[in-house]
């Protein structure tokens, strides 16, 4: 249990840092109460976590042999796309998956018009609603997945929901100090090293 809490811990860690949820939440939270944001983010991605791990335990229950090839070959993929993309992407901070969030939030804002009249359930609601979304499909999405159907779910549930909370508190509270000084190419590089050690380690277990 304790390893799968602590690979659900570093890996979604790493890769939520800079990730458009991240810069979702800083937005949000720049507008509007940081509690509110916080909480609303924070459920989202502990929804998306128990999701996924439900999932990976539908992938356990194929045979073994092919859900460890498949875990390995998930792991060594996403690390080699990261590593290839990071070396296409500059040196200096990039505003890319800011100005994405941006108009992620900003389009979501446009079709408000309830919400003027409960402002503090809608402002929950788009957080929620937003995280959510923005998560489904997402690298963090199929690498909890893949943890799952390899290793405790309960671990991998604590380790990825604490890594999600760990890296909203930062969004909501520090992010806008963050926001020109992340570089996303470092990231994707950190991220990309920590996939291939992650499969590395499943395929000569």
């Amino acid at each position: 249990m304790l390893t799968a809490f602590t690979a659900g811990l570093l890996l979604i860690t790493v890769s939520e840092l800079g990730d458009k949820t991240f810069f979702i939440a800083m937005i949000l939270a720049m507008r509007h109460s940081q509690r509110l944001v916080l909480s609303a983010v924070i459920a989202a991605l502990a929804a998306m976590t128990i999701l996924s791990v439900m999932l990976g335990q539908v992938v356990a229950l194929l045979p073994e042999a092919y859900t460890h090839h498949l875990v390995v070959a998930l792991f060594l993929g996403f690390g080699v796309k990261l590593l290839f993309d990071a070396s296409r992407l500059p040196a200096e901070p990039n505003c890319a998956v800011v100005k994405e969030a941006t108009a992620a939030v900003d389009d979501r804002q446009e079709k408000k018009s309830w919400w003027y009249r409960y402002p503090q359930v809608g402002v929950w609601c788009q957080g929620f609603v937003l995280t959510f979304l923005a998560e489904w499909g997402d690298r963090t999405q199929f690498s909890t997945i893949a943890l799952a159907a390899a290793h405790n779910p309960i671990g991998v549930t604590l380790g990825a929901i604490l890594g999600h909370a760990i890296c909203a508190v930062i969004a909501v509270v520090c992010g806008s100090c963050l926001a020109g000084k992340i570089s996303e190419r470092t990231l994707a590089f950190i991220g990309g090293w920590l996939f291939l050690i992650f499969g590395a380690v499943m395929a000569v277990r």
